[in-house]
């Protein structure tokens, strides 16, 4: 079973992967919205991927790890300044996006509601 993993903000994220140990297992990190008090985030987009994300982590390889970043509320992600905006390692300009850490693969955006898409991203080799 894929190991999952949940993190909120940016600092605590770097902090997080620093200290992290994956023994060559792969690492997929989703970023999304917050939650809203209602258990909801307020990412519309990040809903309406997360039902596409869950079925595709059922069939993902049992050695991997998948990350779940919190990005903050809609005010903090809309921050043109926002780390995670600007860090080499993310470089995000939309969410939800997927991405294998220290690799090119990446799904960003309406592309996280696509099936095909996430079974190719989980399960293809590097």
């Amino acid at each position: 079973m894929v190991q999952k993993h949940y993190v909120a903000g940016f600092q605590n994220f770097v902090d997080f992967m620093k200290n992290f140990k994956a023994d060559g297992q792969d690492i997929n990190i989703l970023f999304t919205g917050a939650k809203m008090d209602s258990g909801i985030s307020w990412c519309s987009d990040c809903v309406d991927a997360a039902p596409f994300i869950d079925a595709a982590l059922e069939k993902a390889p049992a050695e991997s790890h998948f990350i779940h970043v919190d990005v903050g509320d809609r005010p903090t992600w809309k921050d043109m300044t926002n780390p995670f905006r600007k860090d080499t390692n993310t470089h995000l300009s939309v969410i939800p996006t997927l991405i294998r850490w220290k690799n090119p693969q990446r799904l960003e955006g309406e592309q996280c509601q696509n099936a095909d898409l996430l079974d190719m991203f989980f399960n293809d080799e590097d």
